[in-house]
């Protein structure tokens, strides 16, 4: 896999998660639980924003983001303008930080040790494109969940 591959697939899913935002008729709705599911798409929204800008911003793009982990999870409440704010910063950070790196650093080891042990830096990418994915898939059944009732 390419760095522009990579890159590509990191602008066409956050680009994907400002459209599903878009589609939630009421901010409220993005912070609602129901049935088994047990984050909101707020929650997975932040979530996906301070991993991104950490790991990726951050950790490869040394932009100073500090993540506050557990506000991914513990903010509420916050308007559908206030999200796609964090959506695009993300896509700003994630952009910025890829375009520091060239095709020889995909096969470098990422600095730091994510799961307790060494991988290269392709490798914790493609990680982070199938978690941001992952996410997605389950912010958008949330949204077609509670269209349904």
């Amino acid at each position: 896999m390419t760095l522009d591959s990579i890159r590509q697939i990191f602008e066409r899913d956050l680009t994907k998660l400002s459209q599903e935002l878009d589609a939630y008729t009421r901010d409220e709705e993005l912070w609602l639980l129901t049935g088994d599911i047990n984050n909101t798409a707020g929650n997975l929204i932040l979530h996906l924003c301070g991993n991104l800008q950490h790991f990726v911003g951050a950790v490869l793009g040394n932009s100073g983001y500090i993540r506050k982990r557990d506000e991914e999870f513990g903010l509420k409440g916050l308007s559908k303008t206030e999200l796609s704010t964090q959506i695009d910063v993300t896509k700003r950070a994630v952009s910025d930080a890829l375009a520091q790196l060239n095709d020889e650093d995909l096969n470098k080891p990422f600095p730091i040790h994510v799961f307790g042990h060494e991988m290269t830096t392709d490798f914790f990418l493609i990680h982070l494109v199938t978690h941001l994915s992952y996410h997605l898939g389950q912010i958008n059944y949330h949204r077609r969940l509670l269209a349904n009732q």
